[in-house]
Formats: structure tokens, sequence, C-alpha cells
């Protein structure tokens, strides 16, 4: 689960490379690219230009006979046109041919491609944050400062900039320093063996180790003005993880394997419940209690949950080494599937969790609530329902399991 360190440098020229818009504008004679693109558009230019002069000297000459005036200004306007046309198409060639495909992560990833054309809400891109190099450098910093690693070829900063694209650069920078954290943590779990100190650490404010310190230092920020009541259900999300790990452990040790219908439930616990009750202060906002324990967001949060945790294991699938902790394993071995059969199987699942998002979403009583308190439940939903196609984004260029 480890990937090759990469320079912030090396990260933003990738992102040059996959961006058009970028590459055009670096400073004149920087990039050896420009004579190209220089030639294509003077070669168009010279030819479109001659024509047009041609084409208005006859126009004149019709004019000068008191014949079509009109025509002559609608023909000039007309060219104008096709040579704007033209030159645009020239520039896209000529870009489209120097410029690098663009990167790739796992190649397990890419199983999850069918999954843009069934269904809606992963069938483009997500928008990226436009100060993702902003955030990239807040969590290179903070993981710096804690003892932590932060990794650009894996770009967890990348994952919260496309799921945080519409709000501030500040929420998408907490999210992302919590994701760094949280896989760091995940491969500690995967490296290690025996009791589960580190949880032990955390929940009693121990700062021993870079994990606990790292947490320590995010708690502070991140609790300071959420109330008691959100507190609690964290603290109550941490305990589950810890729960769900112990519970893997055990399974690993007595060498078994948990049931299809039992996995989804442990693998919510696996993945972090806190991670969802993040969105909260990142977004400096609270759900009511009451709507938070309601049957229509419980259940947002666990479609949300399940479609995320269910497309990791298809990406990381190669990277098990035997645990049988992943969905398309159990799939394998307790339906007696092939490996892409057993990949189709958890895209039907992954597909129908999407549509319980969609309908969850729109089940959210918010004619109940005051004005504001609709507008600020609205963006913790709306960052749910970004979140698929966010991570889909991310496990396609992440090298973390590549």
């Amino acid at each position: 689960m480890k990937s090759r360190a990469q320079s912030p440098e090396q990260s933003r020229e990738q992102d040059r490379e996959q961006d058009p818009a970028k590459s055009q504008g670096e400073s004149p004679g920087t990039s050896p690219a420009e004579s190209p693109v220089k030639a294509a558009v003077s070669t168009t230019m010279t030819s479109t230009t001659s024509t047009t002069t041609g084409n208005t000297g006859s126009t004149g000459g019709t004019n000068g006979t008191g014949g079509t005036g009109g025509t002559g200004g609608g023909t000039t306007g007309t060219m104008t046109t096709t040579v704007l046309a033209t030159v645009r198409t020239a520039l896209r060639s000529a870009l489209a041919s120097m410029l690098p495909l663009p990167r790739r992560g796992g190649p397990a990833a890419q199983a999850l491609l069918p999954l843009t054309e069934r269904v809606p809400a992963m069938a483009a891109p997500c928008r990226m944050h436009p100060a993702v190099y902003a955030i990239e450098a807040a969590v290179i910093d903070w993981a710096r400062r804690t003892g932590l690693r932060a990794d650009p070829d894996v770009g967890y900063h990348r994952m919260a900039g496309r799921a945080f694209a519409e709000f501030d650069a500040a929420a998408a920078a907490l999210f992302a320093q919590w994701l760094t954290w949280l896989f760091h943590l995940d491969d500690e779990l995967d490296e290690r063996s025996g009791p589960l100190e580190v949880f032990h650490g955390m929940l009693k404010g121990a700062s021993r180790h870079p994990l606990e310190a790292a947490f320590a230092d995010l708690w502070r920020v991140t609790s300071a003005r959420m109330s008691d009541r959100w507190r609690a259900r964290f603290a109550v999300g941490l305990q589950r993880q810890y729960d769900a790990c112990r519970t893997e452990a055990e399974n690993r040790a007595a060498g078994r394997m948990p049931t299809l219908e039992e996995y989804p439930a442990l693998r919510r616990g696996t993945v972090g419940p806190y991670l969802y009750d993040l969105v909260e202060p990142c977004l400096r906002v609270e759900v009511p209690g009451w709507l938070h324990e309601s049957e229509p967001w419980q259940r947002l949060v666990d479609a949300c949950s399940d479609v995320t945790a269910w497309c990791n294991d298809v990406a990381s699938r190669p990277k098990e080494h035997g645990d049988v902790h992943n969905f398309v394993v159990l799939a394998m071995r307790q339906l007696g599937l092939g490996e892409r059969a057993a990949t189709a199987w958890v895209l039907d699942r992954i597909a129908a969790r999407c549509q319980d998002m969609s309908e969850a979403a729109r089940r959210l009583p918010l004619d109940d609530l005051e004005p504001k308190a609709a507008r600020d439940v609205s963006k913790v939903a709306c960052a749910y329902l970004a979140a698929p196609r966010a991570h889909l984004d991310w496990l396609l260029e992440s090298k973390r399991y590549a």
C-alpha cells in the first residue's frame, strides 16, 4: 500500500500536463511546445488572411459598381468567424499532439469506469478546487509539523479539493489533513499485528505516537467550534472503528472470513464512521441532532460510506495479499466467481447504493428546518453526494494502489 514519493514541483508539472490551459499560461520562451503552436497559428493566419483580403477586394469592386454593399459586409463577418474557428482548431490540434496522456493510478481502478456510464452522479469528473496548490501546501506543512508523511504522488489534497470544490480552501485543507491522518492510520493497522494500542492512545488523549500527536492537533482545531453532542458522536465513531478493526484482527487470527451479509456493516466501521461527521466542522456548520438520527440521513451517510468503501475495495484488491476483508475477494470465494465476475457483482451493488444515496437526499426533511439550518444541511448533503465521483477521480490518478 506504499507509494513512491514525489516532489510538489513534479506533482504540479503533472497537473499542467493534464490541463492545457495551465500549459498556455507559462511565460513566453519557457516551453519547447511554444514553437509548434506559433507555427500552426502563423500558417493558418497567413492562408486565411490572404483569402479574406482577396475576397474583400472582389467585394469592394462589386460595391464600386453600386450593387451589393450589404452582401459584402455579411461575407466579411462570415469569413472572420471562419478564421477564428480555424485558428482554434489549429491550436487544439497542436496542443493535443504535444501533451502527454493524463497520469493514471493503479490498473485495478480502471475497473470502476463502467460506473460513469451507469450512475448519473458519477458521469462527469468533479471540478477541482481553484486553490488546490495552496491546499497541498497546507497539508504538507501540517504533516511535516506533526511527524507524518505527505506524499504528493498519493494526493489526498486532490480528493478533498474535488469533494469541497464549491467551498473555501480552508474547508478542503482541513478535510485533506484528516484524510492524510486516516490513511496513515490504515497503513499502521495493516502493517502491525497484536493489540491496537494507537486507538487507546487517541481515546485517552496521549501523544507519544506520531499518529496520536497528529490526531490531537487535528482534534483541537476541529472540535473547537462544535457542540458536545457532535464531540460525543465523533467519539462513538472512533470507538466503532476500533471495534471493527479488532474484529478484523480476530478474524485473521482465527482464519475466519465474514459473510457477504456481515461485511457491509463491518466495512463501515473500518473505513472510519467519523469521516462523514468531519464534513460539518470543515464547513463550519452542524446538522441538528434529530435530523442526524433520522432514517433518511442515516441512509444517506451509510450509502455514501458503502460506495466509497466498495470502490476502494475494487481499486485495492491487488494489494490485499490474501486478506479476505475485501468485497471482491469475498464474492470470489463465497460465490465461486472469477475476479472479473466478482468485480462486476460489486459494481452492481455500488450502482444500487448510489441510487439509494440520491433517494435518501430527496427525502431529507429540509422543509422542517429554518432557512439557515436548511442551507447548512444542504451543504453537508451536497458534499456527501459529490464524494463518490471525487473518490473515483482520485483512485484513477493516485499512485496509492499502483
